[in-house]
């Protein structure tokens, strides 16, 4: 289990997830929790989440990078981002789930196969 985990591929993409949970919030949870502040004491807020993000995502990459081309690196960012931001936007603030996102998961799933195919 441990070994499986620490394979570059799999670290690489939880490390993804993690540092995403943390940009989402940094960048759209100020929407819900920080409405009624300034808009610079929730942008001062979303960099101190922001830093928790860089410190997890840079150490992705640089895992990524040895097993990834780095346009397969950017594509996964982009699956990753969208997997987190959807249940978010759902379950967190409060937005009605549309069939638009489906479509857009697919139009992305067909950018991972072009980026993938050898």
């Amino acid at each position: 289990m441990i070994k499986t985990l620490l394979n570059p591929h799999i670290l690489t993409v939880l490390m993804l997830i993690c540092s995403n949970c943390f940009m989402t919030f940094a960048w759209y949870g100020h929407l819900k929790n920080m409405s009624h502040k300034a808009w610079y004491i929730a942008a001062i807020v979303s960099w101190g989440i922001a830093l928790f993000e860089y410190m997890i995502m840079v150490p992705a990459n640089r895992f990524g990078y040895q097993v990834y081309t780095l346009p397969q690196l950017k594509i996964i960012q982009e699956v990753v981002t969208l997997s987190v931001f959807i249940p978010f936007a759902v379950f967190y603030m409060k937005q009605d789930f549309k069939l638009d996102y489906v479509w857009a998961c697919l139009c992305l799933l067909g950018a991972v196969y072009f980026m993938f195919r050898n």
